[in-house]
């Protein structure tokens, strides 16, 4: 357990444009990681269950010892609390309804770009920009690391994402699977 080394040198790299088994494929990488490293994982997919997202999930992510998980997660935060007020506003409720208040979950640097994404008129748009956001900070967050949990964290996460558009938009889906599967074959080179 826990030969990073291993499990992202043998990460699958599917030959299929647009056919991926994401459920599949996080099996495959559980398999070989160790029950600590399985906990990470599971917190990293709760996530992406919107009925998962509370200020218990949040709290859990940022006491988080792995540093991957406590960041993703309050960027994520600092994400959707900006979607919510957003939304709050545009139907007329409080701006702070719904809206998870954890320290440093409100204010960053990065906000305005939020907003402006969200000010789009095209929804698919405005959520495909929001996932490259995050997409981009799961890069960032692995910037340094080759073989580490966080590298495994970060390409899970990416899977999700790309689930997500496969069943959205399968156009979208396709490009960002691509775009996965090149990053997957750049990490063997």
């Amino acid at each position: 357990m826990n030969n990073y080394e291993y499990i992202i040198a043998c990460l699958p790299v599917p030959e299929a444009a647009g056919i991926l088994d994401a459920d599949g494929l996080i099996r495959d990488i559980r398999s070989q990681c160790s029950p600590a490293d399985n906990s990470l994982i599971s917190l990293l997919a709760d996530s992406f269950d919107s009925s998962n997202l509370t200020a218990e999930l949040y709290n859990t992510a940022l006491a988080s010892r792995n540093a991957f998980i406590r960041e993703y997660f309050l960027w994520d935060l600092r994400v959707r609390n900006t979607k919510t007020e957003f939304l709050n506003a545009r139907l007329g409720r409080p701006g702070d309804a719904d809206v998870i208040d954890l320290p440093g979950a409100l204010e960053f640097d990065e906000k305005p770009q939020v907003q402006n994404l969200l000010a789009g008129s095209d929804i698919l748009e405005r959520e495909r920009g929001l996932d490259d956001l995050m997409w981009k900070k799961a890069d960032e967050l692995t910037r340094l690391h080759v073989f580490d949990m966080d590298v495994i964290l970060a390409f899970i996460a990416k899977i999700k994402i790309t689930d997500r558009w496969n069943r959205l938009d399968p156009q979208t889906g396709r490009a960002m699977f691509r775009t996965l599967v090149e990053e997957i074959r750049q990490t063997r080179d």
